[in-house]
Order: structure tokens, then sequence, then C-alpha cells
């Protein structure tokens, strides 16, 4: 869906906020700018994935903006980004997906686990990440443009194909979250659709 619905253009991340640097056990060890986080092979730090599911049981997907550094206009999960230095995840999470998709929604954290991509010689994710599913309703969605470039509600077995598909503009983590989803979590998301 293109963006006729969205909300206000505002700029809410920049390479210059600090973020959360950890071990492989989730232990923080400082801090660092999110561009440097994102330079070279990345260094670790703390992320999260939210994944939104409508009444109806669809996934809330997005097209990442062109002007993202990293998979511009890849398909990925409803929201994804990170804490800033200082803040607590849950608060993090609930700032973010009103950012950047204009929604309010109760989340449930369901696992974390770490990943490692490149993009090309433009920088890579390094991301230690905790993944949250959640409800919303389709017309509370108002993605701001400067984030998001075109959005839908999918299907399960549309999201499945989507991920199946190699040659598909799809970001890495949201393939890897989506399997795992799917594979070990899946009753959780049935529960809170129930």
């Amino acid at each position: 869906m293109a963006l006729e619905q969205a909300g206000p253009e505002r700029v809410v991340s920049s390479d210059s906020e600090e973020l959360i640097l950890v071990d492989g056990g989730d232990r923080e060890i400082g801090t660092l700018s999110k561009g440097e986080c994102h330079d070279g092979d990345g260094i670790l730090h703390r992320a999260f994935s939210v994944f939104l599911f409508d009444p109806a049981g669809r996934l809330l997907v997005q097209r990442r903006a062109r002007e993202k550094r990293l998979w511009p206009l890849y398909w990925a999960n409803s929201c994804c980004s990170h804490p800033r230095a200082g803040e607590e995840m849950g608060e993090a999470t609930l700032r973010r997906t009103q950012e950047e998709m204009g929604v309010t929604a109760e989340l449930e954290f369901v696992y974390k686990f770490q990943y490692q991509a490149n993009y090309g010689d433009l920088g890579a994710e390094h991301e230690l990440c905790w993944v949250y599913i959640g409800r919303t309703a389709e017309g509370a969605v108002r993605p701001n443009p400067s984030e998001i470039a075109e959005w839908q509600f999918l299907p399960p077995e549309a999201v499945d194909a989507l991920i199946a598909d190699e040659t598909a503009e799809v970001a890495p983590w949201f393939r890897l979250e989506w399997r795992e989803l799917r594979r070990a979590h899946w009753a959780l998301v049935e529960r809170l659709l129930g």
C-alpha cells in the first residue's frame, strides 16, 4: 500500500544517536554511535524487531525508505530499531512503533538471537535482537514516510512465500525471524490472535 494515509514526515533516527553495545550474553559493555555500529562488519549492539498482526491474523510488513543506508527499499517486518543508550527495551519498542508506524500496541517478548549480515561495502548489521509480537488494527497504521516507502498487511501464507523467494528483496533479519517464529513460536502468535 502506498503512503496516502501516512503520518507526518519527521526524522526520528540519526547516525549520531548512541546505541547500546553488548557482549554475546546481552550484557551492556558501552555505547557507540549508530553510524559506527553499522560500519564495516558491524559492532555487536542491542536491537529489536516487532511483528504486528491485525485481527484477521495478517502481518503488517513494510518496505524500507529509499534513504536507508542499509537495505533500502527491502521488505521488512512491522518495525525494527534499537534502544538508545539509557533506554529500557519496553520503552524503546513503544517509542519506535509510534514513531515509525504511528501505532500504539501492547507487545509481547518472544525470543532473542544474534546475527550478522553485510550490505555490500556500505556496512552491516551485527545485532543481538529481541523479537516481539503484538496486535493492531489496519486503520490504526500511520507510517512515517521518512522511514517507510510502502506497507501492507499480508496473511501468513503470503509472508511464507515472500520469505521463501530467495530473489525477493527481503531484509535478512526478517527472513531469520519469520522462519523462527513459524518454526518454534507460532503457538504464541495464535494465542495472541485468539
